[in-house]
């Protein structure tokens, strides 16, 4: 696909660093180079071969000032990651620099790139497909070393090559019922019902086996989503800090303190928890915090795990008995902390409703906390599939698209039962491959593409 427009922005992110990196990307790559970079050797860039590395200054285009020392690097079509002639200045670190030699680019003819547009570009050129483009931005926001293997292989196009296979097994089906419709005369292998279904009910235990893999890609990907919840002064902040290892919320003796949601990201042993520590839940005149009450009450509808703090030195209160009920069917953890201070809690209650997910601690001396980690490792990493060579779906786009086709599959072995004639199973064994393309981006609207595209960096 042929782009006219040159693009540019910087790379790396704002700030004082080493480097900073401005790519250009398009057809005008190398005249803008040419007008900037002054070299030693006296050579223009355009002369020089491709992927190598040049030293010398970027100076500024009417002045003739040097703005700056640099390395250049060359990849000249199509032998780059956009399949197009790309330019990379390395200069040194800092806003200025980095910021002066841009407006030089764009002076000399390049837009400046919308977030995302280089990865579109490898994507639009055929460079990479969409899923090894969804990669890249998970690569960029892993938050563990499960779901940073994950993108890669991803990246690597272990998932891509999975779905192409079903689909072009799929269209392989399809070309040959098509055949004997189309082609009577011809000496074409009849298929029976029984080798028809034989064949997609294959076919469609890879795309459940795919789609079984939906929920531990999530979790890789986006964290367990996990509120910390209990009444006032329980100790929910002393517990986000002890996790965080930090002092990420503010604790005191005064109950109501928190009086929003705070959120960190806690990686434990792999699996990234985005932690969210809650307003107590009790009955206060304050408006501001019975904002931060509700608020609290809501988020334990749409919460992947529940962690409910309570105080053990003092008696269940009406508070306690309104969170026990909201959350005893859900996936959770009891946590009773003071362990410090004789227990006057009714244990047995608690036992009879929570059974196994039950554990004592201290915050104020820090003990049981790895009892704590352990547990919450044993609950998520059983659900993970952690195969070095495993593939899993990310994200709600890819796993619509792979549910369409097996329903598509589903409404094909309905049919087959049904009777129908091979022209009507045809249709639906279509539409599979049309959703498993989408999933790669070989049949996907524009609008999607830039949706998708437009959550990535600046320079990416």
């Amino acid at each position: 696909m042929y782009i006219e427009s040159t693009i540019a922005a910087i790379s790396t992110p704002p700030g004082i660093g080493g480097i900073g990196v401005i790519r250009i990307s398009g057809n005008k790559s190398l005249q803008i180079i040419d007008k900037l970079f002054v070299s030693p050797t006296e050579k223009k860039i355009s002369e020089i071969k491709s992927h190598s590395v040049n030293y010398g200054y970027i100076v500024e285009c009417n002045s003739r000032k040097t703005i700056d020392e640099v390395i250049i690097l060359i990849m000249k079509k199509p032998n780059s990651y956009t399949k197009e002639d790309v330019v990379e200045i390395q200069c040194h670190g800092g806003i200025v620099s980095t910021k002066l030699i841009l407006e030089e680019v764009l002076k000399s003819g390049a837009e400046l790139a919308e977030p995302g547009e280089f990865a579109k570009r490898a994507f639009l050129n055929g460079r990479i497909d969409l899923l090894q483009a969804e990669a890249i931005s998970d690569i960029i926001y892993s938050k563990t070393n499960y779901g940073l293997r994950n993108a890669v292989n991803q990246l690597e196009g272990e998932l891509s090559k999975k779905i192409s296979s079903v689909r072009n097994e799929i269209i392989s089906l399809v070309s040959h019922l098509q055949a004997i419709v189309d082609f009577p005369e011809e000496d074409i292998e009849e298929l029976s019902s029984e080798k028809i279904e034989f064949s997609l009910k294959n076919i469609y235990e890879k795309l459940e086996y795919l789609l079984d893999t939906a929920e531990s890609g999530k979790i890789l990907k986006d964290g367990v989503k996990t509120a910390i919840i209990g009444k006032p002064n329980v100790g929910k902040s002393s517990f986000l800090n002890a996790m965080v290892r930090e002092n990420r919320a503010i604790v005191t003796e005064i109950p109501g303190t928190t009086r929003d949601v705070i959120e960190e990201y806690v990686n434990i042993k792999g699996i990234p928890l985005r932690m969210m520590d809650t307003a107590g839940i009790r009955e206060t005149d304050d408006i501001v915090e019975k904002i931060g009450v509700e608020k609290s009450r809501e988020i334990l509808n749409s919460v992947d795990f529940i962690i409910f703090i309570i105080d053990g030195s003092i008696p269940l209160s009406e508070s306690d008995y309104e969170i026990i009920n909201i959350i005893k069917d859900k996936k959770s953890l009891v946590i009773i902390n003071k362990s410090d201070l004789p227990r006057k809690i009714n244990i047995v209650e608690i036992v009879n409703i929570f059974r196994d997910k039950i554990l004592e601690c201290s915050l104020l001396k820090n003990e049981g906390l790895d009892k704590v980690e352990e547990f919450i490792y044993h609950m998520f990493y059983s659900g993970l599939i952690n195969s070095k060579d495993e593939t899993l779906i990310t994200n709600v786009r890819q796993k619509d698209a792979l549910f369409k086709a097996a329903k598509n599959l589903e409404e094909s072995l309905i049919a087959i039962d049904s009777g129908m004639p091979i022209d009507m199973v045809s249709i639906d064994l279509t539409h599979a491959i049309d959703n498993l393309g989408e999933m790669i981006g070989l049949t996907i609207s524009e609008e999607i593409v830039d949706r998708i595209f437009h959550d990535f960096c600046l320079g990416k």
